[in-house]
């Protein structure tokens, strides 16, 4: 029986839930509302892919600059400039021409990226680093300059074909303006292979955040919802904490 390759999250508590971990080179959907951890739990899986397992990383990030991420996971005891200087970490900035600010970063997109240039750049850092693993936060910052749902959708294949080609195991965030979907377009979650849904509700005048595994293709996986935590050291998964 061909055994399947996995790849670790580097998040407490979940590669049990996932049964080793994420299948190498799949495509992961996390999905939530904003406060839900989404951005902590994309940066601390690509820290812990650098820093314990030796698999180098690709940020892109389209919604958030940068610096605004390097602060961000300082907070945690994650030095992302040290990585970028060791070439183990390529940041993509996607954000800053988006909001019409100059850029400093050695590898950024104009304000005018289609999803070709996504996908070279994407290319370039891989080739750079030889990166196994990356981040693109978040995928609505892709679909600003295209007009419909079948020109999201085909960026969206396009891109997620792209990842898997390169043999990137890769996560991407969205997020959920209607609890009664999965996604923003209603259309992400049928184009990657996996669905990590973050949830953030109030339980007895208490806001907890939760996690569950919707949809992960080609491996068997718990499909309870667990009580998740972020403390000083990251994101959490709480290994008696059902919901």
């Amino acid at each position: 029986m061909h055994k399947i390759e996995r790849v670790p999250t580097g998040i407490p508590g979940l590669d049990d839930i996932l049964h080793g971990g994420f299948i190498k080179g799949s495509n992961i959907l996390i999905s939530g509302p904003a406060g839900t951890g989404k951005t902590i739990f994309c940066l601390q899986f690509l820290y812990a892919g650098i820093v314990k397992y030796n698999q180098p990383g690709i940020l892109l990030t389209l919604e958030e600059r940068p610096s605004e991420l390097r602060r961000e996971a300082s907070l945690f005891g994650w030095d992302l400039s040290k990585l970028e200087s060791e070439g183990k970490l390529v940041i993509i900035d996607g954000a800053s021409s988006k909001a019409g600010l100059p850029t400093y970063e050695s590898m950024a997109l104009k304000s005018t990226f289609s999803i070709e240039t996504v996908a070279d750049k994407i290319y370039k850092a891989k080739e750079k680093i030889n990166a196994e693993r990356i981040v693109i936060d978040s995928i609505s910052g892709l679909s600003f300059q295209l007009d419909s749902l079948n020109e999201i959708r085909d960026a969206l294949f396009k891109l997620s074909s792209l990842l898997r080609e390169l043999k990137l195991t890769s996560l991407m965030t969205t997020e959920v303006v209607d609890e009664s979907r999965y996604s923003r377009y209603g259309v992400e979650e049928f184009i990657t292979q996996g669905l990590i849904l973050l949830s953030l509700r109030e339980i007895d005048g208490e806001l907890k955040r939760s996690l569950i595994v919707r949809k992960m293709r080609g491996t068997s996986h718990s499909l309870k919802r667990f009580t998740v935590e972020i403390s000083n050291n990251g994101f959490v998964v709480m290994p008696t904490g059902e919901l």
